[in-house]
């Protein structure tokens, strides 16, 4: 299966649930029978809970994407380490311009 095809099951699911719950919760709190104060929160849950969904969704997709990419930085055998370019030391004195004097020529 494709990974945006589970997205937008994962997207449409999310509504569903948010929209059952919201619907639920109000219908239990409302003594006269509100069942278009319950259908409007239900459909606000709803609305609510798959742009939820949808926002991780989208950032999923955009990570495997970038992950899978031909001529991103990763490769197969990359450890994630870099070494840097090896640098002298402080106290070699072939690091030092005037060969090593730490006093700037002053003392």
């Amino acid at each position: 299966m494709s990974a945006r095809v589970l997205a937008l099951a994962a997207v449409l699911v999310a509504g569903l649930c948010g929209g059952l719950i919201g619907y639920a919760v109000t219908d239990l709190q409302c003594d006269d029978g509100c069942t278009v104060a319950a259908g409007m929160i239900g459909v606000v849950a709803a609305t609510a809970a798959a742009v939820g969904v949808a926002i991780i969704v989208v950032l999923t997709l955009r990570a495997m994407a970038e992950w899978n990419a031909p001529g991103s930085y990763r490769t197969d055998t990359d450890t994630h380490y870099s070494p840097s370019p090896k640098r002298r030391s402080v106290t070699d004195p072939q690091a030092e311009p005037n060969g090593g004097s730490t006093t700037n020529g002053t003392g």
